[in-house]
């Protein structure tokens, strides 16, 4: 089975359920491919304690060991946004692109990466290779990255190629996190008798008007590590966002209670603890209103990776593809904090995400030439053979 066929397989799996059970059969289907490919496979149940309290965790470590040689850890997740409203889970082929949802975040990047060591299989590699499959990065999963760290091992400072990231270039650096869910509380009374009462949606659009004000000044900050210029970026910049607003439970109803979520993304070059007393500052500045922060949840931000084998993978990706670079991506996740953390090690990326890909949108879909092309580049790199590929 080619790189190809195995991404419209994954596709159809629905990965996006909180069961987990989908990712498990996923992890089934790579373990098959990793074997095929000369990879020791492991699958480690992960127990609840370790997952934020969901069941059926599981993550795949695969391993082709060269002791001696550099540490490289290879990261990818097969979990997925939702989809409505389009043929998520049915892999369509059409005008030289793959769609489904989670083709180019990212499905289609692990898909290659099996290609390529399959490619390999009686070719030595350059590194002391450990590929990490995992689910729950679109939620949550810097306890289950901890949990595999044993029967991951890292070793003392490895590399860290997280596949979850742009094409045609190599990122070395992403935003952190910062989310808080806001309740407000009020005083329910018949809408008529709104004197009598507190209304919690109006105090939360006060408190929302606040930080939108707040956001003015934050978003005007700037980064001193670039973007890709398909962002329309020079530099990367912070967000703060509200994205989500529960309230009310009738027209004529004063509502009691409002929740509303606020999603701070932060720079390299800034502190979690600082945008924090930032936006609580900014609430308490409203003193019409009742508030209490209800959840909370910190990916801290890392400075930009100085890895030599960055620029040495960044140099295959313009022999193969044309256009290369070291940039900065205007997403986050849990990995870069756990490599640093909990491995000691420099992380780094290249996938097949483009702008236009739509990533949690309808119709994602990749490139099938950037497939072929990102199982060159990984060929080359695994081998260290930048002219020729495997």
């Amino acid at each position: 089975m080619d790189h190809l066929d195995i991404l419209c397989r994954l596709i159809e799996i629905d990965t996006s359920g909180v069961d987990g059970s989908g990712c498990r059969e996923a992890m089934s289907l790579l373990a098959l491919s990793f074997e095929s490919a000369g990879l020791e496979t492991r699958r480690v149940d992960i127990p609840a304690v370790a997952a934020e309290g969901r069941d059926g965790r599981m993550a795949l470590v695969c391993h082709r060991r060269r002791p001696g040689r550099e540490r490289l850890i290879v990261y990818s997740h097969v979990d997925v946004v939702p989809a409505k409203g389009w043929p998520a889970f049915e892999a369509r082929r059409s005008d030289g692109k793959i769609y489904g949802r989670g083709a180019a975040d990212m499905k289609g990047s692990i898909a290659v990466l099996a290609g390529a060591l399959e490619s390999l299989k009686d070719v030595p590699l350059e590194y002391d290779l450990s590929v990490l499959v995992t689910m729950d990065e679109e939620t949550q999963q810097r306890s289950q990255l901890e949990y595999v760290t044993t029967e991951l091992a890292p070793g003392e400072a490895p590399h860290v190629l997280s596949m979850d990231a742009g094409f045609g270039y190599v990122s070395i650096a992403n935003l952190g996190v910062l989310q808080m869910d806001v309740m407000v509380r009020g005083e329910s009374v018949h809408s008529g008798l709104s004197h009598m009462g507190k209304n919690a949606v109006e105090d939360a659009n006060a408190l929302i008007g606040a930080v939108l004000s707040l956001k003015q000044r934050v978003t005007r900050r700037r980064s001193e590590t670039r973007t890709h210029p398909d962002t329309g970026l020079p530099v990367m910049e912070p967000r703060l966002n509200v994205n989500q607003i529960e309230g009310g439970l009738a027209r004529n109803i004063i509502p009691d209670s409002c929740v509303f979520s606020i999603d701070r993304r932060l720079l390299p070059e800034e502190r979690t603890k600082d945008a924090r007393a930032e936006i609580v500052e900014t609430l308490r500045g409203v003193s019409s209103a009742e508030w209490e922060i209800l959840r909370e949840s910190v990916i801290e931000p890392v400075p930009p990776c100085d890895d030599p084998e960055a620029e040495i993978l960044a140099d295959i990706v313009r022999d193969v593809t044309g256009a290369t670079g070291l940039y900065g991506e205007m997403i986050s996740g849990d990995l870069p904090g756990a490599a640093t953390q909990l491995w000691s090690g420099k992380v780094f990326g290249l996938g097949l995400i483009r702008p236009e890909s739509r990533i949690h949108g309808i119709d994602e879909f990749v490139y099938e030439s950037d497939m072929n092309q990102l199982k060159e580049v990984l060929a080359r790199f695994l081998t260290r053979n930048r002219k020729e590929a495997a």
